[in-house]
């Protein structure tokens, strides 16, 4: 069965990433690096486009130069959606309908280097300052709830820590420790184990701290904001059992299982929808 243009491209760089890690090792670092941080953009299908027609679209500035892409639905008191990598802020879209009808406002974005924001490169960092950008000129630094998918929950714990203020939390499949990306990175290129060193030292001078200060089973001992994970037994990106260990150790923290909707899926769950909403609007 031949490759597909992906296939070919993965392994041509995989090819390079081996050469440049036993000749240049400095110079495979910088590529990793500068790889890892730097998300895929996907198109947007035919029904989240549909979930956006309702919307108003805005831009929001982020910093001098990023330019964000953001839409807002109802009026009231303010929820965000906060979607994960290499995600859009039009997958978050499906939760808009019932909380606008529960008398709130809605707001989604695209976050650095993901949809029609501006930007190529992006992280945890990268999401959570973003994230910040939003809520600080929507509503002065304080919304009603956050409503978080995958990287997007990290990024959205690492916001709070930093003076985000949110009375209620919704995180779907977070992930516990988020430096595990790196390792099944190392596993997608076939880079060798002191490279990923090299390239998370790289990345902690960059943002000048390390990254273990990312991991939500350190940080969730220490939050006080209402949570409800709600987590898919088949989701094979995030685990599961992860969603259970942020529940465990985060106060007061509430866990819904779901079964068969896996990763993504589960965004678009009637179920699910239905659970977040009357969390957040409890």
């Amino acid at each position: 069965m031949p490759e597909t243009a992906p296939e070919i491209g993965l392994t041509v760089m995989r090819g390079a990433l081996r050469v440049l890690s036993r000749t240049a090792p400095r110079v495979a670092t910088r590529v990793a690096a500068d790889l890892f941080m730097r998300p895929r953009r996907h198109r947007t299908p035919p029904r989240e486009r549909a979930l956006l027609e309702g919307a108003t679209p805005f831009e929001i500035l982020a910093g001098e130069e990023v330019s964000l892409r953001a839409w807002s639905w109802g009026s009231g008191p303010i929820v965000v959606l906060v979607h994960g990598w290499e995600g859009r802020g039009s997958q978050m879209a499906t939760f808009v309908a019932p909380l606008v009808e529960a008398g709130r406002t809605v707001i989604a974005f695209d976050a650095p280097g993901h949809g029609g924001s501006a930007g190529r490169r992006s992280s945890i960092v990268h999401f959570a300052w973003a994230l910040r950008s939003v809520v600080e000129q929507v509503s002065n630094g304080e919304v009603d709830a956050v409503i978080a998918h995958s990287l997007g929950c990290a990024a959205t714990t690492l916001a709070l820590r930093e003076g985000l203020s949110a009375k209620r939390a919704v995180f779907i499949a977070p992930p516990l420790n988020p430096t595990d990306y790196t390792e099944r990175f190392r596993e997608i290129l076939g880079l060798e184990s002191e490279i990923i060193d090299r390239m998370r030292l790289r990345i902690e001078q960059r943002f000048l701290r390390k990254m273990s200060d990312f991991s939500l089973s350190l940080a969730a001992r220490g939050m006080k904001t209402p949570l409800l994970v709600i987590h898919d037994r088949d989701d094979h990106e995030t685990l599961h059992s992860e969603g259970a260990a942020i529940v465990e150790a985060w106060p007061g923290a509430r866990m819904i299982t779901t079964e068969g909707l896996g990763h993504r899926r589960i965004l678009r769950d009637p179920a699910v929808i239905e659970a977040a909403a009357k969390f957040v609007t409890a």
